[in-house]
């Protein structure tokens, strides 16, 4: 779907690298800008993150390396940066430079607290932005702290997705007005934006600000349940139409407490109960009863698991590539499964590059 357009990025972590191997797996020709004989400084493979793209090595305060970098960004749609405010400034690969020889340019900045305000220029991770974004506080059960969750919230979804979201907004209006953006993708902007859903359940009477007593995360029909097995199952039988279902595969449809689905006086007694229900089996069984249904009830898959269960197996979305399970290119386009490219090694593509500069 990207053929043809070209993103250059500043090697960095996490949401960066994750939005720049988005727009790899889209079709883009997505070109990283390794440091010299330098390493990720993280634990995980950041092959991972480098699906799909090409690299080359450079070292951004050598001049001749400088004078490559800049002549990739003359031919590039968009940027990918995620240093601190100032950084690529101080570089001289600010905005104001790049948009100087290339002046459709998307320039897109990835951080956590945005490129403005009294925490601009701090250091921070995942946890602290969905915390100030206010993405953090449901995440709980009443009484006691928020959890830390995966960064799925604040890197990938605040971060990752809304920078991709705007340099793809950004490339198509340089497209109709030969004119590039500065996008400034901060993850507590997006974080809180994905939060907008929850404000809306407010407005509807649906969302609680004291955790436990809202509709998605007070009733005993929308959580989590221990098995007999230590496993767990996830049941969220929303609509009326879903929780009949779930009595019905329950043997409670004549239960005279279970019927009052909305009576949040009961919702801590029939927690109580359905905990005590799904604890009597284990996994699979519950696994097997609601298999089929519309009960809204799904068992917890380690990603492992969701590997080998049989819808996951059945849309081909996990794979075990390069020594790692990764999950295939998403969204489909025409139904199709897109392979998944395989990683390169830092600088493999240097020589290549410098040619294509010449």
């Amino acid at each position: 779907m990207l053929q043809g357009i070209r993103i250059i990025e500043i090697e960095g972590l996490g949401p960066g690298p994750f939005a720049a191997m988005h727009l790899a797996d889209l079709g883009a020709d997505v070109i990283t800008i390794h440091r010299k004989g330098g390493g990720g400084g993280i634990t995980a493979d950041q092959s991972v993150l480098d699906r799909g793209k090409r690299s080359i090595a450079l070292d951004l305060k050598d001049p001749d390396d400088l004078a490559t970098a800049k002549k990739l960004i003359a031919t590039a749609d968009a940027l990918i940066e995620g240093f601190r405010p100032g950084v690529m400034e101080r570089l001289g690969l600010g905005p104001t430079k790049c948009h100087a020889t290339n002046s459709r340019l998307v320039y897109g900045r990835m951080t956590g607290w945005g490129q403005t305000g009294p925490r601009a220029d701090t250091a921070g991770h995942d946890l602290n932005y969905i915390a100030q974004s206010g993405a953090l506080w449901y995440a709980s059960e009443p009484g006691s702290p928020p959890i830390t969750p995966a960064t799925l919230v604040g890197d990938i979804g605040g971060g990752a997705l809304y920078l991709v979201i705007g340099i793809l907004s950004g490339i198509l209006n340089a497209q109709r007005t030969g004119q590039g953006t500065v996008v400034d993708a901060a993850i507590v902007d997006g974080s809180a934006h994905m939060m907008t859903l929850l404000m809306a359940l407010r407005q509807a009477g649906g969302l609680s600000m004291e955790r436990g007593h809202s509709l998605l995360d007070g009733p005993h029909w929308s959580r989590s349940y221990v098995c007999a097995d230590g496993g767990y199952v996830s049941v969220q039988a929303l609509e009326p139409q879903f929780y009949a279902a779930l009595l019905d595969k329950l043997g409670l449809a004549d239960d005279s407490e279970f019927a009052k689905q909305h009576d949040r006086a009961l919702w801590p007694k029939l927690t109580a109960r359905l905990t005590d229900i799904f604890l009597r089996e284990p996994r699979l069984h519950w696994d097997d009863l609601f298999a089929g249904s519309d009960a809204c009830v799904a068992v917890v898959l380690s990603p492992e698991e969701s590997a080998r269960a049989p819808h996951m197996s059945a849309r081909h979305v996990w794979h075990h590539t390069d020594g790692n399970l990764q999950a295939a290119p998403a969204p489909r386009f025409d139904g199709r499964v897109e392979a998944i490219k395989p990683a390169p090694k830092r600088g493999e593509h240097t020589d290549d590059i410098l040619t294509e500069l010449k």
